[in-house]
């Protein structure tokens, strides 16, 4: 399974890489959201794991474009920010996840389990 990791943090992208790609997934990564949108568009990836908080675009608007170029993205959210309505809004701009950082991996592994698989919607 192919992932996009979505944070201009390398320490937060290297953690998730290491735990991620130990349980056997293909990572790649992007720092901004305008990196986000070029890496979705070039790889289609199975799960994008998506920061709020970044330079230029935020998540939130990213995971909008991504969900209007692929309605069938399996986007998780994954952030500090704990606000009220946050969580909402990343739903309603398409993500199936959210999560506050820290977290516990096992927590992500049970999203990435729950989310459709891309071949079964073909």
């Amino acid at each position: 399974m192919r992932i996009l990791v979505v944070d201009d943090a390398p320490f937060i992208v290297r953690a998730l890489r290491d735990s991620l790609e130990a349980r056997g997934f293909e990572i790649h990564d992007a720092q901004s959201g305008e990196e986000a949108l070029s890496a979705y568009r070039n790889l289609r990836p199975d799960v994008v794991l998506m920061d709020i908080l970044m330079p230029g675009m935020n998540g939130i608007s990213v995971t909008r474009e991504i969900m209007n170029m692929d309605p069938s993205a399996n986007i998780i959210v994954i952030t500090a920010i704990g606000k009220p309505g946050l969580e909402k809004e990343c739903m309603d701009a398409g993500a199936r996840g959210f999560l506050l950082k820290p977290f516990q991996i096992q927590d992500l592994l049970d999203i990435i389990g729950s989310l459709p698989r891309k071949d079964d919607e073909r």
